[in-house]
């Protein structure tokens, strides 16, 4: 298993391989469908900077933080899904979630040298695994804002990197 810590270097990033299993610790980012196209947004705006949070090296877990915990949405929701490019030119390095992306998308993450890592969904354990949590941006969303959160040992597969992903790499072994 390896392990990462936030921010991740671009050499971390580029050793991944698809079926990796990761472990997370540091700070990382939360947001989904309500708050992705706004961040989207400051991005484009160059607003970005505001929120006091570098992107370069950062994570970004598609969740909603709520008093329940944390668990991951599917990321291939259209507005999930269509922010991992913009996201990964902005800096992210590593996407969680669950459920398999368009090709288009793996292709993008190749490209800036970012991956995307299936997470289970066990609130239970993962909100064990978290230790704090504070609103970045628009708290308006409640749960759906963008949440910064502090984890220890986040487990997770890498589901694509380098052009790869683990599901085509599942269909074709049938």
């Amino acid at each position: 298993m390896e392990s990462l810590t936030t921010p991740i270097s671009e050499e971390a990033i580029a050793s991944l391989q698809v079926g990796d299993t990761v472990e997370i610790s540091g700070y990382i980012l939360c947001g989904r469908d309500a708050v992705l196209p706004k961040v989207l947004k400051m991005i484009e705006d160059g607003t970005v900077d505001s929120l006091g949070i570098d992107l370069h090296g950062q994570v970004i877990f598609h969740t909603a933080v709520s008093p329940a915990g944390v668990g991951p949405t599917s990321s291939n929701k259209l507005e999930i899904e269509s922010s991992i490019e913009p996201l990964s030119a902005a800096g992210i390095k590593l996407h969680l979630g669950k459920g398999e992306l368009h090709p288009e998308t793996i292709a993008a993450l190749d490209r800036f040298n970012s991956v995307y890592a299936v997470i289970p969904p066990v609130t239970a354990l993962l909100g064990a695994k978290t230790s704090e949590s504070r609103v970045v941006a628009f708290p308006e969303l409640g749960m759906e804002a963008l949440h910064l959160i502090k984890v220890d040992k986040y487990p997770a597969i890498i589901g694509a990197a380098h052009g790869k992903s683990i599901y085509t790499q599942e269909e074709q072994s049938k």
